[in-house]
């Protein structure tokens, strides 16, 4: 970790906890700051503001007084989720007190050079490619995971060196919050429509993107999807060397597919078939990570050495088992419809579906029509049960189960299945009718397909 004396006697407010607001919270008293944490979720209900006060940080909790704010902060680092409209944040912007997301601060103390990699979609199978990349054959770990995956970039910053590089996924809500930070490699994996009632319009949802390539400079790159020409278009803003990746052919000066084979700058990689997590988006997401991999000096062996044996992220369409020559698939990150549509587009091979979930007021006509290309069968559970039932009656899939939760649907399931087939928890609803979390559910199915495995071997 650099020696940053900035903080030193210096007021800094961190508003809203989580993990990353807490890892925050502790650095910045590390680094001799007068840390004030102010989290909305009262003190009796929040264990992380009981901890931080046992450590002798100041928590404010309940709510978020405006008149904190007549205190001389220098600086306020906000959790992400926080819109820019909060009343808090409105009054620190009008005092002219900087504002800043947890990953510009580990930027800051960082030895080691950063990969960030955003994007609407893949960011998170992206970065972990990436990673497992780098680090094939090594020893030791050299790439470091965190940021937007799910471990805070600060925690990970304290630990590196300049032997090592941080690969960070960075969402857009982050990347709104950082002025200093330069990755080394950014990675752009595409922008579609999304979080709107954040960003209010599309404009700047896509300049907030953009933000992580803003800071780059000629000895850096900039790792971009070139499939859309406004991705390319988006391009010509980056200083950085420009690598597009294509899985259509668009360029040949970086990672691209022709004829289901994967190249780099001419150099033949590998087939993409023989990728072992499915589906055209994770063709892309192979592309990206292989453009960094080959700036980084990765030799092919390993690059391919990956792409054959990672079974994906969990919960995100991952590889869970193959059984009588039936490939199982846990997909329960699929919390909307959109989701469904990519995971059922992955496969050729017939498809024995389980969804359901909470109703959230949506119809499921959408799916309808890959419902009729893919679906041979279907067990379903949930408040959404019936009306995708609907769904899938009229796709013309005859044979559709309802049962009463995921523990009945999979021993059914197992019951429908035949060689070839896939097996796929894809439930295209939120998890909270019947559980707390998508991992969780996600951990009940494979739990339940082991189970099932168990049962038909005695």
């Amino acid at each position: 970790m650099k020696a940053v004396a900035t903080y030193e006697n210096q007021k800094v407010l961190v508003l809203g906890l989580a993990r990353s607001g807490v890892h925050a919270a502790q650095l910045l008293h590390r680094l001799g700051a007068l840390v004030t944490v102010n989290d909305i979720k009262p003190f009796e209900e929040n264990p992380d503001a009981q901890a931080l006060l046992d450590e002798g940080i100041r928590v404010i909790t309940g709510s978020h007084p405006l008149e904190l704010l007549d205190e001389d902060f220098v600086l306020m680092v906000k959790n992400p989720g926080i819109p820019y409209t909060n009343p808090m944040v409105e009054k620190a912007q009008q005092k002219h007190i900087p504002i800043i997301t947890e990953p510009e601060l580990a930027y800051e103390i960082s030895e080691a050079p950063m990969i960030g990699v955003t994007g609407t979609n893949g960011k998170t199978t992206t970065t972990t490619l990436i990673s497992l990349m780098l680090n094939a054959g090594k020893a030791q770990p050299y790439a470091y995971l965190s940021g937007n995956i799910g471990i805070p970039a600060t925690e990970v910053a304290e630990k590196v060196t300049a032997k090592n590089v941080m690969v960070t996924e960075l969402s857009s809500f982050q990347l709104l919050g950082i002025t200093k930070m330069r990755p080394h490699i950014a990675v752009l994996t595409n922008i579609y429509e999304a979080h709107l009632d954040y960003h209010k319009t599309r404009e700047n949802y896509v300049n907030a993107k953009m933000r992580i390539t803003m800071n780059q400079t000629p000895d850096d790159y900039f790792v971009v999807n070139w499939d859309s020409k406004e991705w390319q278009d988006l391009s010509q803003r980056s200083h950085a060397q420009v690598v597009p990746f294509s899985r259509l052919n668009k360029t040949q000066a970086g990672s691209y597919e022709v004829d289901g084979k994967l190249y780099y700058k001419g150099e033949y990689i590998m087939a993409s078939d023989d990728i072992k997590i499915p589906g055209e988006h994770n063709v892309e997401n192979a592309l990206a990570a292989i453009a960094v991999a080959k700036i980084m000096g990765v030799t092919t062996e390993a690059i391919v050495s990956v792409l054959t044996s990672f079974t994906g992220v969990k919960h995100r369409l991952q590889f869970v088992e193959e059984w009588h020559q039936v490939r199982i698939y846990n997909d329960s990150k699929a919390t909307n419809i959109e989701a469904t549509e990519v995971a059922l587009n992955s496969f050729k091979r017939p498809i024995v579906y389980l969804g359901g979930g909470l109703d959230r007021g949506f119809t499921f006509e959408k799916l309808e029509p890959l419902f009729k290309k893919h679906v041979k069968a279907a067990v379903l559970w949930g408040e959404t049960k019936q009306l995708m039932a609907q769904s899938l009656k009229a796709a013309g899939v005859e044979n559709v189960t309802i049962v009463a939760d995921l523990d009945h649907a999979v021993p059914v399931a197992f019951k429908l299945i035949q060689p070839g087939d896939v097996l796929l928890l894809s439930p295209a609803a939120a998890s909270w009718d019947q559980f707390h979390t998508f991992e969780e559910r996600g951990d009940r199915f494979i739990a339940d397909v082991n189970q099932a495995i168990q049962k038909e071997q005695e």
